[in-house]
């Protein structure tokens, strides 16, 4: 199955000059979004994962998913002031603009294996500053896995230091 067809491209959003990536036809089809969560499921056999980090919001969808699968622990990590208990924070560079995420104090304990997923890595900017807040918890990052990689914005750069999965790279 030929995931790349799952996913739509949107010109100029959310700002004019970005290609945006819409995944919403992915999770309209059951059996591509199974194909998908197999696909990145397919590279953690062997790894011993405690907790599964969703990035706000895209990052919910196989996350959940995927930590469900692992027996795991799922974390959301969320935009400011929607979480409701003590956070820690980071801030980062988007492709278009500057943004800041929270994760709950009490999500990570020191030593456990995660796994951080995400829709889309672009420019590695949030990826960057999701893994900067799981070390800080005391977490092991065991790989950053994505649907989507777009590698001529260079964001591996940026998580280098990780296992980094994707799987669709554009």
């Amino acid at each position: 199955m030929n995931l790349e067809q799952y996913f739509r491209d949107i010109q100029d959003f959310p700002k004019e000059g970005i290609l945006f990536k819409d995944i919403t036809p992915l999770l309209l089809n059951a059996e591509a979004r199974e194909k998908m969560t197999e696909t990145l499921l397919s590279t953690l056999k062997d790894k011993q994962i405690d907790k599964v980090v969703g990035v706000e919001s895209r990052g919910f969808f196989f996350g959940t998913l995927l930590a469900q699968k692992l027996d795991a622990g799922f974390i959301p990590v969320r935009k400011p002031n929607k979480l409701p208990y003590e956070t820690i924070s980071a801030t980062y560079e988007l492709e278009y603009g500057q943004d800041t995420l929270e994760i709950h104090t009490d999500a990570i304990k020191k030593g456990d294996k995660v796994l951080i997923h995400d829709d889309v890595l672009a420019t590695g900017g949030t990826a960057k500053a999701v893994c900067e807040l799981v070390e800080r918890l005391g977490g092991e990052i065991v790989q950053c896995n994505f649907l989507i990689e777009l590698s001529f914005l260079n964001g591996r750069e940026k998580i280098k230091e990780n296992e980094i999965f994707a799987a669709v790279t554009y």
